[in-house]
């Protein structure tokens, strides 16, 4: 079973049109194998990822040498495993590699301690289940060593895990290649290739004043060639050229052709230089398991020369190794990781050449390792001839990163939005908030709330007021006006997330005109900063996880409840006629698979996913399903029901799809955020981030969820007079269906 799919912080589920400026990129890495180099109480280098089942500390009293080790400590809740992890900055030369280091354990049990190492993609793994470190020890020295394989490698990770109850320590670490210190091993070149290329470091010296609709179509051309080849030419992925650097080497001469024929011929010319490689003639199988095949119709059908559609379908036919350079794949998910997309953070706005770049980047990988793409809704080759204007004619900073997000905004994945960038989006759209809290009820924007009370009198507001002026505008055409910058899966997560912003400006006031009771009144409403109200309040799960309605019906808030708290309450659940699931919410621990073992009669296919591999980017297939549930004759045998709306998202979305397989369970609200899957980052240039979901999540049956959402069994949303009136309209419909005979 996957135990650990999502990692969302809640933040990511909301657009923060670049709120929060994240920078990944380190410029110096330390390898801090002793840890006595912290920094905010993390030890440099090291990835501080946990959950809520297991702690990790950097510890000062319990030492091997120096001043600190790290620990890991299980907390509560499911049993799996927890890792302190490290990546090599290089892949090195050399036959053998060894990690070394001392490990203390106190109490270890229903599982080991170890050290952990492993070669991407699927070279080699070792973390010494085999060895069965258990119980209470004393500082002890381990070593595991992987043979290595550097002209498959691609990254190398290594650390130490607890899998199991208890605490371990670790401290000293070292690693060698061939006995020698890692300080002393060479750099394997090969890996290193786009490294070491740095002629464009300081701009690529392109410079586009106007287009004409040829060189808008040699543009795309050169755009699906130059990301097919990225992802099949064995020897580019291989890592064997800076990728982004040859972009503006070809790209010149593509603007200057004056007939196609010269264009293919010097894209003929361009693929042969990147080397000979051997073919394989296996064609693709048609099976029930393919969800998406790979779009490369183009090759044939765009009127190339026949010379560049030979050289074009020999790559499509090349034999590839089990790796790419520019993309991963997440241990156990299969979601792509981009780990060698460089940011280009210091160009706050990058030139013509790199917003090329930047198109072609993201477009590619939608086009290549979106599992989702069938589901845009358009031509994507279409869409990118549409960019390849508004992205060259973008400027200033301000004006690129909103085309970014407006291209971003067309795959319709509420995981994907626009962060860092410097910030520009943020003033754009404006820094201050309202205190009024606006939701979509009705098809009008509504007072709901207040994100701090303090502030809601002064604001002459009540819970249900309509507005419908602000600042002499409509809220329907300010929604209007930026539905483009809204990226989400369904139009009910784009109203969501608009609502949120349509009280927001850079002004210290906002004019808004509302009704109440039928009568209109005017109102000035003070703005504040983030520093100043929280507007994310409302998705905080700050309630019980667990109460009786009454005697007959017991009510679970999936945003709070954990693992540890079910067997005590469980006792008051057991014997009632009806349990309410709340999933209004964002899960704090990954209860899914506990939960269900009390839900269901027995194991149950809830799930399956899709993801694709590095023999044929954009092909998509089907593993097995995933089973929540075991044998249990003393399942709940009440009615289930389970609340969503709106921001039902991610997890949340993950979990009801195993609750709705209990034999007598029923889904109201309406439409969730349908954005399920692990997310992948992608970085472009501008020190620009955003995600897309990574996996395909589906029903069994291959039934879709992204964009579609958990579609409920009975849909019910709240009404203006319920919000007046303060009443919970979905509860209530919850508790009148587990009366009803």
């Amino acid at each position: 079973m996957r135990k650990i799919f999502f990692c969302f912080l809640l933040n990511s589920i909301i657009p923060f049109y670049g709120l929060f400026a994240q920078n990944n990129v380190r410029s110096e890495f330390s390898l801090n194998l002793d840890f006595e180099q912290i920094e905010n109480g993390v030890p440099v280098g090291w990835n501080n990822n946990t959950t809520n089942n297991y702690k990790k500390s950097v510890d000062s009293l319990i030492v091997k040498s120096g001043k600190y080790s790290v620990s890991i400590e299980y907390v509560e809740g499911d049993v799996t495993f927890m890792s302190w992890t490290a990546k090599l900055p290089h892949i090195y030369e050399g036959k053998n590699i060894t990690l070394s280091g001392y490990i203390k354990t106190e109490n270890v049990s229903e599982g080991y301690a170890g050290l952990w190492m492993r070669i991407d993609p699927g070279v080699a793994f070792s973390n010494m289940s085999g060895k069965n470190v258990s119980g209470t020890n004393d500082w002890t020295q381990f070593s595991i060593t992987l043979k290595m394989k550097p002209e498959k490698s691609e990254q190398i990770y290594f650390g130490g895990l607890l899998a199991g109850k208890g605490k371990i320590w670790m401290d000293d670490l070292k690693i060698t290649i061939d006995s020698n210190d890692i300080t002393e091993a060479k750099i394997y070149e090969q890996n290193s290739a786009p490294f070491q290329d740095m002629e464009f470091d300081n701009g690529s010296a392109i410079k586009i004043d106007s287009l004409t609709d040829f060189q808008i179509e040699n543009i795309k051309t050169l755009g699906l060639i130059w990301g097919f080849l990225k992802y099949y030419h064995p020897n580019i992925a291989k890592g064997e050229f800076n990728w982004d650097y040859e972009l503006f080497r070809i790209l010149p001469k593509i603007l200057n052709v004056s007939t196609v024929d010269e264009r293919d011929k010097i894209l003929v010319s361009w693929i042969n230089s990147f080397g000979k490689f051997k073919e394989n003639q296996k064609k693709l199988a048609d099976t029930d398991y393919v969800k998406i095949k790979p779009d490369l119709d183009w090759i044939k059908s765009s009127d190339f020369s026949s010379d560049l559609v030979s050289s074009l379908e020999k790559v499509r036919r090349a034999k590839r190794d089990n790796s790419n350079f520019y993309f991963g794949l997440a241990l156990f998910i299969n979601n792509p990781e981009f780990t060698n997309e460089k940011a280009y953070s210091d160009m706050v706005y990058p030139d013509d050449g790199f917003r090329i770049l930047s198109l072609y980047r993201y477009w590619n990988i939608i086009q290549y390792l979106f599992p989702y793409k069938n589901l845009i809704g358009e031509d994507w080759k279409t869409v990118l001839e549409e960019f390849i204007p508004k992205f060259v004619y973008a400027g200033n900073e301000t004006e690129y990163q909103l085309v970014v997000l407006e291209l971003i905004a067309r795959i319709h994945d509420t995981h994907a939005n626009v962060w860092g960038g410097g910030g520009a989006l943020y003033s754009f759209f404006g820094k201050k908030y309202s205190a009024a809290e606006i939701k979509i009820i009705e098809n009008k924007p509504v007072v709901t709330g207040f994100y701090n009370e303090a502030y809601a009198k002064e604001t002459g507001l009540q819970k249900g007021d309509i507005i419908t002026m602000i600042n002499d505008k409509s809220p329907e055409d300010i929604i209007s006006e930026n539905l483009k910058y809204t990226p989400a899966s369904n139009y009910p997560t784009q109203l969501r997330n608009l609502a949120r912003n349509i009280l927001r400006s850079n002004d210290s006031s906002i004019n808004v005109e509302f009704t109440r009771e039928g009568k209109e009144y005017n109102a000035i409403l003070k703005t504040y900063s983030l520093n100043e109200i929280d507007i994310y309040r409302s998705y905080k799960n700050n309630d019980t996880c667990f109460k009786l309605i009454n005697d007959d019906i017991a009510y679970l808030n999936n945003g709070t409840v954990k693992s540890k708290y079910l067997p005590e309450l469980w006792k008051y659940i057991e014997n009632t006629k009806g349990l309410i699931i709340d999933v209004r919410n964002y899960p704090s621990e990954f209860i899914i698979y506990k939960l269900s073992n009390y839900l269901l009669p027995e194991p149950t296919d809830f799930v399956k996913f899709t993801s694709t591999g590095y023999d044929s980017p954009g092909l998509f297939k089907f593993g097995n399903p995933n089973k929540a549930g075991s044998e249990n004759k003393n399942y709940y045998k009440g009615k289930v029901v389970i609340i969503v709306n709106e921001v039902t998202q991610s997890s949340a979305e993950f979990h009801t799809m195993a609750y709705r397989t209990h034999p007598n369970a029923t889904v109201i609200g309406s439409t969730t955020a349908g954005a399920d899957g692990d997310v992948s980052e992608i970085y472009l240039p501008g020190g620009i981030r955003t995600m897309i979901s990574g996996i395909g999540i589906y029903y069994p049956d291959g039934t879709e969820t992204q964009r579609t959402g958990i579609v409920p069994d009975i849909e019910v949303k709240p009404t203006i007079n319920g919000i007046k009136e303060g009443r919970d309209e979905l509860l209530e419909k919850a508790i009148e269906i587990i009366n009803k005979n």
